[in-house]
């Protein structure tokens, strides 16, 4: 067996979209599983598209994610140049040999002359293909309409008749008939590869086994199919995956939500848990498990198990998985993700020892989904300028009997030589039980006290985590507004 070679090739025109961060991932498991590599090959021969710095997002969100590859920037390999552009002189090269075989030729038809034609098929219905009107022009014709400075494309010589059959591993026998595909551009008039002609070239220099990529190129590859042929190339295996799309099931776009890894990086969402999301749109595991690390993924991944099927973008589904991630991975781990966003959400931590920030953590955490949110939630834990909620001041601290309450709570609680949870929660229950009430008319208005917030983790470990003076202080606070 050859040895399995796969590449993800973006377009550096912008941030990393969760649709090539799929892509990619798919590749990265397919050659982690067969014992194969990765090549990362950057298509950069549209040079008007291309955005400043993209490459790098994209290569920091690629390595934010885990997905490592073994060959392209930064990466020795045999193969290189990995960016396109500067391979312009192997793909001029290969125009310049398949025209002396005679199979390409140079076309002098302009865009304009073109487009009217297309025009005109479309308004009688029709389906416009290049006639071939440069086709079958002489040697001696072309060099004298190229030393009159005409301008030229290179076209490749597709089979006017038959069909080109594509074996996918995803989608079975897929067959394009070759009446509907032009004469196909292979080089522009300004000597810049086509994208089609640029990836075939590129798929055989870097002896790629299996193109993995999104059903989006599907047309595409017959075009690749036809030129590699054309050229004398080994032609690949191809497997397309199912397109991603928007709950409605329309094409996902911007006003779906977050779309590029790196702003669900900035909601606060764990790469393990983009990573997880990513495998499921358009995966599934053996048994069906919805939470799995990147190593079960990558011992279980096969192509056989993709779907022919679109994915569907559910950012709640994500949400739920992140939550997943932040509740069950290493405390430590987690601490130092949430502290930048606590710095960006003007909490102060710098007088707050490690151990007592991790309680925190470890506390609020539970009842949260995203790294951001763990910011919002511990708040209180530093800082005592809240403003108290509404309602719970309408229910609670309105209540004539509450101030009498928290002032004898606040004398109990001060005479506590162990001041933890358990302690806390006798006192709460041990007072109630006195007054012949329910604990949670204590403990709610403490909450509302300590917190400004009817709704928190649990009071007693948060109150453990104040610590007595503090605790006794916001209740203090508190009561000088009934």
């Amino acid at each position: 067996m050859k040895e399995i070679r796969v590449r993800f090739a973006p377009s550096p025109t912008g941030y990393l979209h969760i649709g090539g961060a799929r892509t990619c991932l798919f590749n990265w498991l397919f050659a982690r599983k067969n014992g194969g590599k990765l090549i990362l090959r950057i298509e950069d021969t549209d040079q008007d598209r291309i955005k400043e710095d993209s490459i790098n997002q994209i290569l920091e969100s690629l390595s934010w994610l885990g997905l490592d590859w073994d060959e392209g920037p930064g990466k020795s390999g045999e193969f290189g140049p990995y960016f396109q552009a500067e391979r312009l002189d192997i793909y001029k090269k290969e125009v310049n040999r398949i025209l002396d075989e005679g199979k390409a030729y140079h076309c002098f038809c302009t865009h304009e002359e073109i487009e009217e034609k297309r025009q005109q098929a479309q308004k009688q219905g029709d389906f416009y293909r290049y006639e071939g009107k440069c086709r079958n022009l002489s040697k001696e014709e072309v060099q004298k309409l190229l030393d009159q400075g005409k301008k030229s494309v290179i076209r490749i010589k597709a089979p006017e008749s038959g069909q080109t059959v594509v074996t996918d591993m995803v989608r079975g026998r897929v067959v394009f008939e070759n009446a509907l595909l032009d004469d196909i551009v292979i080089m522009k008039s300004t000597g810049m590869p086509t994208y089609n002609f640029a990836c075939a070239v590129d798929d055989n220099a870097m002896k790629i086994s299996h193109v993995i990529r999104a059903e989006e190129h599907l047309s595409n590859t017959p075009k690749q199919m036809i030129m590699a042929e054309a050229l004398g190339y080994e032609i690949p295996e191809y497997a397309h995956v199912p397109m991603i799309l928007a709950p409605d099931r329309s094409k996902l776009s911007k006003r779906h939500g977050a779309t590029s890894v790196e702003e669900f990086k900035e909601q606060g969402i764990l790469a393990e848990a983009l990573v997880n999301y990513l495998c499921l749109l358009g995966w599934s595991a053996e048994n069906q498990e919805e939470i799995l690390g990147l190593e079960k993924v990558k011992n279980q991944f096969s192509l056989e198990r993709v779907s022919k099927n679109p994915a569907i973008y559910d950012t709640k589904k994500l949400t739920w998985i992140n939550g997943s991630y932040l509740k069950s991975l290493d405390l430590e781990y987690i601490t130092v993700l949430a502290v930048p966003f606590m710095k960006n959400a003007g909490i102060l931590i710098e007088n707050v020892n490690d151990e007592k920030l991790k309680m925190i953590i470890a506390l609020v955490r539970e009842k949260v989904w995203t790294l951001a949110e763990i910011a919002e939630a511990s708040r209180y834990f530093f800082t005592d300028k809240f403003e108290y909620d509404e309602k719970g001041v309408e229910k609670y601290f309105k209540n004539p009997a509450v101030g009498g309450f928290l002032k004898e709570l606040m004398k109990r609680l001060n005479e506590l030589e162990v001041f933890d949870k358990e302690t806390i929660e006798k006192v709460y229950r041990d007072y109630a039980e006195e007054l012949g009430i329910k604990a949670g008319e204590l403990i709610h208005p403490t909450r509302l006290a300590l917190t400004g917030r009817t709704v928190s983790p649990g009071l007693f470990e948060i109150m453990e985590i104040m610590g007595s003076k503090e605790c006794i202080e916001r209740i203090e606070k508190a009561l000088m507004t009934f």
